[in-house]
C-alpha cells in the first residue's frame, strides 16, 4: 500500500513548483508586455513622474534617460541641485523638495514653534523663489511628529506657520504640498497621518496655494477606503503617489490595491497634476519595475 505521507509530500512538493512556475510566467509576461509598450505612445490621461528616492542606485542622468525612453515628464522629490541637469532631459519635477534646514526634516517641521522662523526663511527667501525659476509648482512640506501635541494644537501651528508662507507660494504660483504618511508601520508618531486631520488643515489656512499630498500606500495602511476618499477630498489633493501594499514594493498583482481603479477614479476627477511611483522595487532591473508602474497606470 503507497504511504500517504509520501504521497501527500510529491503531492505538495509538485504544486509548490507548478505555483512557483506559474508566477514566474506572470511575471515575465509583464515585464514583456512593459517592455513591448514602452516606446509607444502612452495615453496621456496620466502624467506619470517616479520619485527619486527609490532608484537611488541608478545615476541619476541614466534615471533621466530612462524617464524620457519610458515617456515620463518628471522625477520628483529632487531639489534645486538636480532641476539644472533634468532640464537637459525636458523633465520637471512634479513635486520638489530641499535639503532642509538642519534640526527640521520629515519628523519635525510645521506643527513645532521652534522649527517656524528658519523655516519661513528657507521656503520663503530660497526654495519657493528656486521652484518658481525652475518652472516647478509643488513643493512638499511635512507636519512633523506629535512628541506630545495634541491633534488641535498641532492644526494651530501648523496653520500659524503656513501663513507666513503662503503669500510667497502665491505670488509665485507654487503650492506648498503637505504629505499624508502612515504611522502605523512607517512614520510611527507623524501627525498629519489621516486625510481628515489634513484638510481640516487646508481649510484653516484657506488657500488654493496650500494643499495634500494623498499618498495611496501610506493612507491605505492608516484608513483604507481609497478611491470613496478621493473622491470625497480630491479638491483639497495636489499629489498622489503609489505604492504596492504591503511592503511598498511593485504595484503589481503581488500586492492588495487596485491601481487602474484608482487612476481611473483620479481622472473621473479631474485632476491633470503628476502620478509619481514611490514603491521601492524589488528586481534587479529596477528600470523594469518602473516601467511596469508606468504601464498599470496608463489607464
Amino acid at each position: 500500500m503507497e504511504n500517504p505521507i509520501s504521497r501527500r509530500s510529491v503531492l505538495q512538493k509538485t504544486l509548490a513548483a507548478t505555483t512557483a512556475t506559474m508566477l514566474t510566467s506572470s511575471l515575465n509576461n509583464r515585464i514583456e508586455a512593459a517592455d513591448n509598450h514602452i516606446g509607444s505612445a502612452l495615453k496621456g490621461r496620466i502624467n506619470h513622474s517616479a520619485c527619486r528616492w527609490c532608484y537611488e542606485s541608478v545615476p541619476f542622468e541614466d534615471l533621466c534617460k530612462s524617464a524620457k525612453e519610458i515617456g515620463m515628464k518628471s522625477i520628483e522629490l529632487t531639489g534645486p541641485e538636480e532641476w539644472s541637469i533634468m532640464k537637459k532631459y525636458d523633465l520637471t519635477a512634479g513635486m520638489g523638495w530641499g535639503s532642509w534646514p538642519k534640526g527640521t526634516g520629515l519628523t519635525s517641521f510645521f506643527n513645532d514653534p521652534k522649527n517656524h522662523d528658519i523655516l519661513v526663511n528657507y521656503y520663503n527667501d530660497y526654495l519657493i523663489p528656486e521652484a518658481a525659476k525652475a518652472g516647478i509648482k509643488n513643493l512638499i512640506c511635512f507636519s512633523g511628529n506629535r512628541n506630545g501635541i495634541s491633534e488641535t494644537q498641532g492644526l494651530l501651528n501648523s496653520k500659524k506657520v503656513i501663513q507666513r508662507i503662503i503669500k510667497t507660494a502665491e505670488k509665485h504660483d507654487v503650492t506648498l504640498s503637505m504629505e499624508l504618511l502612515n504611522s502605523k508601520v512607517n512614520h510611527r508618531d507623524y501627525q498629519c497621518d489621516h486625510t481628515e486631520w489634513g484638510v481640516e488643515l487646508c481649510e484653516m489656512v484657506g488657500s488654493e496655494k496650500f494643499k495634500l499630498l494623498y499618498d495611496i500606500y501610506h493612507m491605505q495602511i492608516m484608513e483604507g477606503d481609497v478611491i470613496a476618499t478621493i473622491k470625497k477630498y480630491y479638491e483639497y489633493i495636489s499629489h498622489y503617489h503609489t505604492g504596492g501594499v504591503p511592503g511598498r514594493h511593485e504595484i503589481n498583482d503581488s500586492q492588495e490595491l487596485n491601481y487602474p481603479a484608482i487612476m481611473k477614479a483620479i481622472v473621473d476627477t479631474g485632476y491633470k497634476g503628476f502620478i509619481g511611483q514611490e514603491f521601492i522595487p524589488t528586481r534587479t532591473d529596477k528600470i523594469a519595475s518602473l516601467r511596469e508602474g508606468i504601464l498599470i497606470c496608463d489607464i
